[in-house]
């Protein structure tokens, strides 16, 4: 088997209300809490969870991403955990990213992560990467947990961690050109950028998963600056190379950049593009089927 990340779900809510968020329809009720609510056997499902992460690792893996249907930065006892049971492996994880919209980020967390997680790369998942107000708009975050993007990539970049943007492919792209996202992307000093596609379900079957597909028609970004973007970047971008679920990696005016069109990982592919370890202590290998239980 050969797996290029393990998703680490932090169980944890997300003050943000982000209008194309699908893991809002997955609820984690669906998946026990046993790290934190199962104290009775707690130690039982400590070992559980670091066999897990030990699997991942037999089969190849070597990086973890700590991510969830929240904000992970909701949950830091969880972090510290998750942390401490990787260096118990015989041969723990090395490459560490976090996966953020950046809420609460302070000077004091990003030194945590730097100093106890150990995180190398931070992944910053955001709506508009030219206005705080846009950005703020489609997620929907509290007024009091605003973020400003330029100011939190300098932070992000002064304790030298790598800077990813998740460029999420909503329509304030669609009257920016190709050009332009890469000048703004260099003026943030991104060291990577990944464009996603916004993802939406097949077969809706709630009103919610109804009322978010229905947004995502009318808000994603037109398929025509998705084209304009696969362009430049095929174009211009050096060709560096093909990842193991199927994408191409370039590296474009210096950034490393990638066009993830199944950021939900639902093609049927020979390599996992990833496994996902919930609080459960199980892992599985799609966001939004408990069918995909692997181990």
């Amino acid at each position: 088997m050969e797996v290029q990340t393990l998703s680490v779900v932090v169980p944890a809510g997300c003050p943000n209300r982000c209008r194309f968020c699908v893991s809002a329809l997955h609820e984690d009720d669906e998946y026990a809490n046993q790290i934190e609510k199962n104290r009775r056997f707690k130690h039982l499902y400590r070992r559980d969870y670091i066999k897990r992460l030990s699997f991942a690792r037999d089969n190849g893996c070597n990086t973890i991403i700590y991510t969830g249907n929240g904000e992970p930065l909701m949950n830091l006892a969880f972090l510290e955990n998750a942390a401490s049971w990787n260096r118990d492996l015989d041969q723990p994880f090395r490459w560490m990213e976090l996966q953020t919209s950046g809420v609460t980020l302070d000077d004091e967390k990003l030194r945590w992560l730097r100093e106890e997680i150990e995180v190398s790369t931070i992944s910053l998942s955001l709506s508009s990467i030219f206005s705080d107000a846009e950005n703020a708009d489609y997620n929907r975050t509290p007024q009091k947990l605003l973020i400003g993007i330029e100011a939190l990539c300098a932070e992000i970049r002064r304790y030298d961690f790598n800077l990813r943007l998740s460029l999420n492919m909503t329509d304030f792209y669609n009257d920016r050109s190709p050009g332009e996202i890469f000048s703004r992307l260099k003026a943030l000093g991104v060291h990577q950028a990944t464009f996603r596609v916004l993802y939406s379900s097949a077969t809706p079957q709630t009103e919610r998963e109804r009322e978010i597909d229905s947004w995502i028609g009318a808000h994603k970004a037109d398929a025509r600056i998705v084209a304009a973007v696969r362009e430049h970047v095929q174009k211009r971008g050096r060709r560096l190379e093909r990842l193991p679920f199927g994408m191409v990696r370039y590296s474009v005016e210096g950034i490393s950049t990638v066009i993830d069109e199944d950021c939900m990982n639902v093609e049927a592919k020979e390599a996992l593009k990833y496994l996902i370890l919930r609080p459960n202590c199980k892992l599985y290998t799609k966001w939004d089927d408990a069918g995909s239980l692997l181990f």
